[in-house]
C-alpha cells in the first residue's frame, strides 16, 4: 500500500487482544508500528521500543492498542534515547514495580530522572528476562547528535546506543536497533535466526545498500522490518522506506515479512 504521497505504509492495524500477552506454547511477534514489537515468547512478555503515543510527527498508523490497555508486562529493552524509540509518553503508563525497562548506560540515567523501573547496561552485558528469555546488549553506531551543533549539549558515545541479542527456545533474535553498517555487523556466529531489521535509506541508519548486505550475510534469517511505514514524511529518509524494493535484492526473498501493525508473526522454529 501507498499513501497519496506515494509513501509505503502498512495494512490496516489489527488490534492487540489480551491474548497476545497471555499464556503460550510459541514464540509470537507484533509489530507495534515505527520500530516497537511486542513479543510473547512461551508466556513471558516484553517489548522493544514501544510507542503507542504522544510522537511529535504526524503518524500515519493506528497503534494496535492503547497504551493504558497493555496489561504488565515482564521487561521493556530500549534501544537508544531518540524519541521513536524511548517514548516518556508511553512509557510512563507501561512504568511499574513489575515491569524492568532495560537500556543503555545513558538512557538508564534518564530513567532515573524519570524515576523508571530501569536497568542500566554496558555493551557486552547480560541479563534474563524470567527463566526462558537471555538478553545481551549488542553494539550500535546511532551518534547522530555529533554531526549537528544544536541536536544536543552532549557529546554522544557509540555505547549510548545499542541493539538485542535474545535467546528463546525457538533460537535467537538480533534486535538491531537504529545503526549505521558496521564490519562486525556482518560476521556474527552463529547467525541470528530471526533480525528484528532497522530498515531506512538514511545515513544514521543501514542506508539502503546496507540493509541489502546485512540481510544477505545472513540468508536464512527471517526478516521482520521496521522503522518505515508509521510517519508520515515522504521526503525523510528515516521513515520512509519500501519494503518492496527490498524483493529484488535479497537473497530468499519469501523470508521478509511485511507486517502490518499488530498483525502476529508465530516463529515456526528452526527446521
Amino acid at each position: 500500500m501507498y499513501s497519496e504521497a506515494g509513501q509505503a505504509k502498512p495494512e490496516a492495524t489489527l488490534p492487540l487482544s489480551s491474548e497476545a500477552f497471555g499464556d503460550s506454547d510459541t514464540t509470537t511477534f507484533y509489530w507495534l508500528g515505527l520500530a516497537g514489537f511486542l513479543i510473547n515468547s512461551h508466556g513471558t512478555t516484553f517489548m522493544i521500543d514501544p510507542l503507542l503515543e504522544g510522537f511529535d510527527m504526524e503518524v500515519m498508523i493506528d497503534f494496535p492498542i492503547r497504551t493504558e490497555d497493555v496489561p504488565a508486562l515482564d521487561a521493556i529493552l530500549v534501544t537508544h534515547a531518540d524519541n521513536d524509540h524511548f517514548s516518556i509518553p508511553t512509557l510512563s503508563k507501561l512504568n511499574n514495580p513489575s515491569t524492568v525497562i532495560h537500556s543503555t548506560q545513558y538512557v538508564g540515567s534518564l530513567m532515573q530522572q524519570h524515576e523508571f523501573n530501569g536497568a542500566g547496561h554496558d555493551i557486552g552485558d547480560s541479563f534474563k528476562i524470567n527463566r526462558n528469555v537471555d538478553v545481551k546488549v549488542m553494539p550500535a553506531d546511532h551518534a547522530w547528535q555529533n554531526a549537528y551543533p544544536d541536536a544536543a549539549d552532549r557529546v554522544f558515545k557509540d555505547e549510548d546506543s545499542a541493539g538485542f541479542w535474545i535467546q528463546t527456545e525457538e533460537g535467537t533474535i538480533w534486535a538491531t536497533g537504529d545503526s549505521r553498517l558496521m564490519p562486525e555487523q556482518l560476521t556474527y556466529a552463529p547467525a541470528p535466526d530471526i533480525i528484528l531489521f532497522d530498515f531506512s535509506d538514511s545515513e544514521w541508519h543501514f542506508t539502503f545498500e546496507g540493509a541489502v548486505k546485512l540481510a544477505n550475510a545472513y540468508p536464512e534469517a527471517i526478516l521482520l522490518l521496521h522503522h518505515w511505514g508509521s510517519v508520515n514524511a515522504p521526503d525523510f529518509s528515516p521513515f520512509n522506506g519500501d519494503p518492496n524494493a527490498l524483493l529484488t535484492r535479497v537473497t530468499n526473498p519469501e523470508r521478509i515479512k511485511v507486517l502490518a501493525p499488530g498483525e502476529p508473526f508465530v516463529w515456526p522454529g528452526k527446521k
